[in-house]
């Protein structure tokens, strides 16, 4: 499985909403600013995780989250940036010819692993990846 860029800029620009103090509202270019990323991509960013109910937002006085970073699964973020069969309708090698019945090399892997990692995803809230060390490279149990 392969996650787009869209998906990394998502969960960079959660993390920074995350510490806003107090819950407090943020504009998108203080989200870009903060986390470093292309205001190009944000808007459309911002918008697929409004419309998912990750995060809220108030024309004129930007963005917040709509739950507690507690409540927000990686499985929310990535199935509203990458569509809602992100775990299954891919091929790990993005193969559009990849099934069952036409299998690619590692299919038989994948089908073992994806629902691991779904679950993995959808057990990692974003209160874990903003307190997480990124230098921190213990493997995850559930996977």
């Amino acid at each position: 499985m392969r996650l787009s860029r869209e998906s990394r800029y998502a969960i960079e620009a959660l993390v920074v909403l995350a510490g806003a103090e107090g819950g407090t509202s943020m504009e998108a270019r203080q989200i870009a600013t903060a986390a470093n990323l292309p205001m190009a991509y944000l808007h459309k960013i911002m918008a697929s995780l409004v419309g998912a109910g990750v995060v809220g937002s108030k024309r004129g006085k930007g963005y917040t989250l709509a739950r507690s970073p507690r409540e927000i699964t990686m499985h929310d973020v990535l199935s509203a940036i990458e569509g809602p069969d992100v775990f299954g309708g891919r091929c790990i090698f993005w193969r559009e010819e990849c099934s069952d019945a036409e299998p690619c090399e590692l299919h038989f892997r994948w089908m073992e692993w994806r629902p691991r990692f779904e679950a993995a995803m959808a057990a990692t809230t974003l209160e874990e990846i903003r307190a997480a060390d990124p230098r921190d490279l213990a493997p995850d149990p559930r996977i």
